[in-house]
């Protein structure tokens, strides 16, 4: 292959005369060159703006791979009436070229860009809606790992959602919560916000006093001056950008745990409500090791370091989020969602979806968990739910009950449907199907099995299908998937029996 020259070089006053002939030989080889620098690649390349999501295309970029945040943030709440807060922060961004870059693009919503460094030189930049895009000093080659350092400030926006929710960066009455999916995220920090590319995070945060900040992970330090508190937390575990999190507020704070497995004296346990929410959620949220335990028993070893759970007040956020380590309600919350948002842990945020187009392996499965705990513990089987959705009789309201068969729960028509009744309820009855193909044991096998085989990556539709039925192939080799992918993972409509 012909290496592509940075600039020709000039023929010198010494040089012999060349003939005409040899002249036009050497013109086409440097047209044909020319060519083969334009249209093969490396040289100029950059990484694309968006991974091409079934319903965010422009979300997430191509071109590298992102393996460490770090977040230095510093937050200033509203001066007066009709101020916004304001954050300034620096970004650094760790990642591993996986192609050769001229240049890249961050996802970066609203906010003011300072500065933007690739190493320790400076980089150019510019911005297009939601694109940042850098073109470092220097080439990066692919195999490289690189760090960018961008230098930021503003009033991060809240985001409108397609189903009308709102995320992002959303003001609460003494202060503010960072909610990421789907796209939020990319309103308080620069980065690759697209759930199939995950990293660590050290997100560093100071508030003034008497506000405290909650993130992810561990709180490694925290430390008072001048009026003002600074919080260290640290995300060893990869983490989708999505379920990163930021609460600030006036939060009671109670924390247990040490080290080791899950129980009263093991898992760390952190949890941050809203002094309005205190009392009435402290019951059901000190039965977080008892969740932990039992959903440990049955999806295998809890995938993070830390557990625990943020609770604001719900006219601040209209719903739960599984957000990693701590998942967030709006209120207290109670079992069945307690038990729902931490079995996300295993399902959402340990095993990722892909893509958007994926969300029923989220939900599907934290759905499929609340039957799980009813059936455990004198509840409705998970038989009984079934039945009740088939019928009709779940919900007490025909339209929610005839919604549950609205479109497949593999296949949502729109970005504005992917968090719709099918994904859940439809999901998690994909789910009951297959148990009821391969026999208690081994689904409760294949539960574990996939957690295990997926932890801490991505997956979609596909991969789980494929998982499933080479399982089954291993445990119930007369099971037979087929009409559950067809009729009720991919299935138009309400399927004809039960």
């Amino acid at each position: 292959m012909v290496s592509c020259p940075h600039r020709i070089s000039g023929v010198s006053r010494s040089a012999p005369v060349v003939p005409a002939a040899a002249l036009l030989t050497l013109a086409l080889a440097l047209t044909l060159t020319l060519v083969s620098c334009t249209e093969g690649a490396d040289v100029g390349s950059r990484g694309s703006a968006g991974l091409g999501d079934p319903y965010f295309p422009k979300l997430g970029n191509g071109g590298y791979d992102v393996t460490h945040y770090g977040l230095t943030l510093q937050y200033e709440p509203p001066s007066g009436i009709g101020n916004d807060d304001r954050l300034r922060g620096t970004a650094v961004v760790t990642a591993r070229a996986t192609r050769a870059l001229d240049a890249f693009n961050l996802d970066l919503k609203g906010m003011d860009v300072e500065s933007v460094a690739v190493g320790d030189a400076a980089a150019r930049w510019s911005r297009a809606g939601q694109e940042l895009t850098v073109t470092p000093a220097h080439g990066i080659d692919e195999g490289e790992r690189f760090r960018t350092t961008v230098r930021y400030a503003g009033a991060p926006e809240t985001i409108t959602d397609p189903d009308g929710s709102r995320e992002g960066w959303l003001p609460t009455a003494d202060g503010v919560l960072a909610l990421g999916e789907p796209t939020g995220s990319m309103t308080w920090f620069p980065g690759n916000h697209h759930p199939s590319d995950k990293a660590a995070y050290d997100i560093t945060v100071t508030v003034p006093e008497p506000l405290r900040a909650v993130s992810n992970g561990e709180l490694r330090s925290e430390s008072a001056k001048n009026g003002r508190t600074t919080y260290a937390w640290h995300t060893a575990e990869p983490m989708a950008s999505y379920v990163a999190t930021l609460a600030i507020g006036t939060y009671e704070i109670r924390h247990s745990g040490g080290g080791g497995t899950a129980g009263s004296d093991g898992l760390p346990v952190y949890v941050a409500v809203d002094p309005t929410q205190a009392e009435k959620s402290r019951a059901v949220l000190g039965r977080i090791p008892e969740v932990i335990e039992w959903a440990e028993a049955g999806f295998g070893p809890y995938p993070f370091s830390s557990t625990g759970a943020i609770v604001d007040r719900p006219e601040d956020v209209a719903y739960a989020l599984e957000t990693q380590n701590r998942p967030v309600f709006p209120g207290a919350p109670d079992i069945l969602l307690l038990v729902h948002e931490l079995a996300h842990q295993w399902y959402g945020d340990s095993v990722t979806p892909k893509t958007w187009r994926d969300m029923w392996l989220n939900e599907g499965f934290a759905t499929y968990a609340e039957w799980l705990w009813q059936e455990d513990h004198g509840g409705h089987t998970a038989q009984e739910i079934f039945d009740a959705l088939y019928a009709g009789d779940y919900y007490e309201d025909a339209a929610s009950n005839a919604a549950v068969w609205d479109f497949p729960p593999a296949k949502p028509p729109s970005a504005a449907r992917i968090s719709d009744s099918p994904v859940y309820q439809r999901g998690a009855m994909v789910l009951h199907k297959i148990r009821e193909a391969v026999g208690d044991d081994a689904f409760l096998g294949l539960l574990r099995g996939w957690a295990t085989d997926r932890r801490h990556g991505n997956a979609d539709t596909a991969d789980f299908t494929a998982y499933a039925e080479r399982y089954a192939q291993k445990t119930a080799p007369d099971a037979d998937l087929t009409p559950v992918w067809g009729d009720w993972l991919y299935g138009e409509g309400k399927p004809p029996e039960a």
